[in-house]
């Protein structure tokens, strides 16, 4: 079955690398930017667009806040980006939020954090794929007429992608994202020097739309809760910060410069970016309702159902490009390129935090285990199914799935600065060089205002989302929390009872006597084979076994066994319901309960097939027999394998292949064959 996998692999995914080529894959600053900040400098495709959608409750009048907001959002960014440039100096292994919770706050902190980031991974590839999906789908309907489909198969893309390996998708990625980041500038810039120098009017084409309220006359603390609701979801272009932190070690030497320098580079392009979209927004007259159906009004009259409310940087760009022109074009093509691939920074930091779960053993440990192409393939594909059953059950619709959004990835961020100050505070007891401590005081009150910042952001994200979403985000977290609180505990009971002791036990004392057993339908070469072998084992009885199912096949049997002189004795399980396994495994016990010293060991025939069907018409029997001797104490089984003419015939198929890598040979470990010696010269 593998042999018939490789050849799609290959094509899908490539040829498998050795681990000695790990060094190849790291990641230059100019790759690292597209991949661990394209979440971050995406956000600001739709994050302007959340803070006008909440201010429009409140009617046209509640726009002049967001400016206000803007400036609350930038200085949160600026905080974060200074906070996690201490992180990736102090820890630069990888472990990022979760290690730095873990060494300082202990075990419980760690998984709680490791829980919020899990579950904002998943939630950022579902809301940044499903924004992109209504993005492409105002210019192609069909996108749209088939959200949910579209947004399936673009994860699916995205993933395979990414089992390619993490620079040579970076490579793709990056030119999406210097072309939207080129062409946002363009934007703002162009923007600007028609309204400040040449004094143009630019107009969105929804600046002549009225938006009727939902809240009329909000003042006082109504006022201020939704002020604080729309700062809460201009919060979601801080999503994919910590992702650097995390991926430390994909950066090439010296990672912790390199990150540090990703880091700054990632926060001022996003603050400027998200600043002058709003400020263009607010130029241009631009008007979003949370219903545009019924809250925006054309003259006086609902817009109704079939108008498509088009995001804001769209309606920027038709502002100030104009509609259908060139770099409108450009903007709104690679305003859905960036957005699709904005989930490619979950899909470095969810494998990459899974391997070091499952390295402490929250995760299962195939998690850790690297794939054919040197990425995490198994934390790939575990975050692709996540998000696909997400956008499945939430129709692909960002609106909904947003506001599950941040509450995670602001747990992360509080806990993480709280941990950090720990740090400081422990290495400050021990530090004596002025210099040195002049630093970490410096280091310890940026990540003290970190901590109280977003720790503030957290309390006003939860108030303000919990109701319309964030309690499912949460819920999510406890599930991963409970998974893998219970995955530890797992592993941690399997290794007390495996664990040797100092002295003798039962396990290392030798067993009285070894009962064999060969298992016999019929006297053909396999059979002979396996009792061959089980001879040379010199147990202290042997014996062969067969089920009578068929008088006279048993009758056969016995003559033919005879004829042979074979010495070996042949016992005849008899089996009036036509059973296979049972027959065997009583036999097998009431074996054991005789003599409970002893051991038993079984001998199974077995044929090994060369084509996939072939599998399905033979081997069943002992591979359920094997299944259900495995769970019987003092047992031992073994499998005389017997190669049929089609084995051979695959492996003389696959030596053909030049550089044929079977699946997870990287993972076993390259084998080196055995040159043959070079025949003698004859020289004398």
């Amino acid at each position: 079955m593998s042999k018939l996998t490789d050849v799609p692999k290959r094509i899908l995914i490539g040829r498998a690398l050795r681990s000695d080529r790990l060094g190849e894959t790291l990641l230059p600053k100019r790759i690292a930017l597209p991949v661990f900040a394209s979440d971050p400098l995406s956000s600001v495709a739709y994050a302007p667009g959340e803070v006008l959608l909440v201010l429009s409750i409140a009617g046209v009048s509640a726009y002049q806040y967001s400016p206000w907001i803007a400036l609350a959002v930038v200085v949160l960014m600026f905080t974060v980006v200074a906070s996690y440039r201490q992180n990736v100096h102090a820890y630069p292994s990888g472990g990022g939020d979760y290690e730095v919770a873990n060494t300082n706050l202990g075990p419980q902190a760690g998984l709680t954090v490791a829980s919020a980031l899990l579950v904002d991974y998943v939630l950022t590839v579902a809301v940044s794929i499903s924004s992109g999906v209504e993005n492409l789908g105002a210019a192609v309907h069909f996108v749209i007429e088939h959200k949910v489909l579209s947004a399936i198969v673009m994860i699916l893309l995205l993933t395979l992608m990414n089992l390619r390996g993490v620079k040579e998708s970076g490579k793709l990625f990056a030119i999406p994202t210097y072309v939207f980041v080129a062409a946002v500038f363009i934007m703002i810039g162009w923007g600007a020097w028609k309204g400040i120098v040449l004094g143009e009017s630019m107009s969105a084409p929804t600046a002549d739309f009225e938006i009727e309220p939902e809240q009329k006359g909000l003042a006082g603390f109504a006022m201020v809760f939704l002020l604080l609701r729309a700062f809460s979801s201009g919060c979601a272009a801080l999503t994919g910060v910590e992702a650097i932190s995390n991926g430390v070690p994909a950066f090439r030497k010296p990672k912790s410069k390199n990150a540090a320098t990703t880091l700054a580079l990632m926060g001022g392009l996003a603050v400027t970016m998200f600043c002058g979209i709003i400020g263009l927004a607010m130029a241009t007259d631009v008007r979003m309702a949370e219903n545009p159906a019924v809250d925006l009004l054309d003259n006086g009259v609902p817009v109704g159902p079939e108008y498509v409310q088009d995001p804001v940087i769209s309606q920027v760009g038709e502002a100030v490009f104009g509609h259908g022109s060139i770099f409108f074009i450009v903007l709104a093509t690679a305003t859905a390129l960036v957005l699709f691939l904005a989930a490619n920074t979950a899909y470095n930091g969810f494998p990459l935090l899974g391997s070091i779960l499952a390295q402490d053993r929250y995760l299962p440990r195939q998690l850790h285990t690297r794939g054919d192409r040197l990425a995490f393939s198994n934390g790939i594909v575990l975050l692709a199914g996540a998000a696909i059953l997400l956008v499945w059950i939430y129709d692909a619709d960002s609106t909904k799935l947003i506001q599950l959004y941040i509450v995670g990835v602001f747990v992360s961020f509080t806990l993480s600065q709280i941990g950090m100050v720990r740090h400081w505070n422990r290495h400050l007891k021990t530090e004596r060089d002025v210099a040195a401590r002049r630093r970490m005081h410096r280091s310890r009150a940026i990540n003290t205002f970190g901590a109280f910042f977003t720790g503030m952001v957290l309390v006003v994200v939860l108030a303000t989302k919990f109701t319309h979403g964030a309690w499912v985000a949460l819920l999510g977290m406890v599930i991963f929390y409970g998974t893998m609180t219970a995955i530890r505990k797992h592993y941690d009971r399997v290794s007390a009872e495996i664990a040797a002791a100092d002295g003798p036990s039962d396990d290392s004392v030798r067993p009285s006597r070894v009962h064999s057993i060969v298992l016999v339908s019929k006297v053909h070469k396999p059979t002979l084979r396996a009792l061959a072998f089980a001879k040379l084992t010199r147990s202290d009885t042997l014996e062969a076994v067969s089920i009578s199912v068929d008088p006279a096949e048993t009758k056969a049997l016995r003559a033919e066994w005879d004829r042979r002189g074979i010495n070996v004795p042949l016992k005849i399980l008899d089996s009036p319901y036509r059973e296979i396994t049972r027959p065997v495994v009583e036999y097998v016990k009431g074996l054991r309960s005789e003599n409970p010293r002893d051991a038993v060991s079984v001998y199974i025939p077995e044929y090994v097939v060369g084509r996939w069907w072939e599998h399905v018409l033979h081997n069943q029997s002992a591979l359920r027999l094997k299944g259900r001797l495995l769970f019987t104490p003092g047992v031992m089984v073994t499998s005389v394998p017997y190669q049929l003419e089609s084995s051979e015939l695959a492996k003389r198929r696959a030596k053909k292949r030049q550089d044929w890598n079977a699946p997870g040979s990287v993972r076993r470990g390259p084998v080196d064959t055995p040159r043959p010696p070079k025949a003698p010269s004859g020289k004398g």
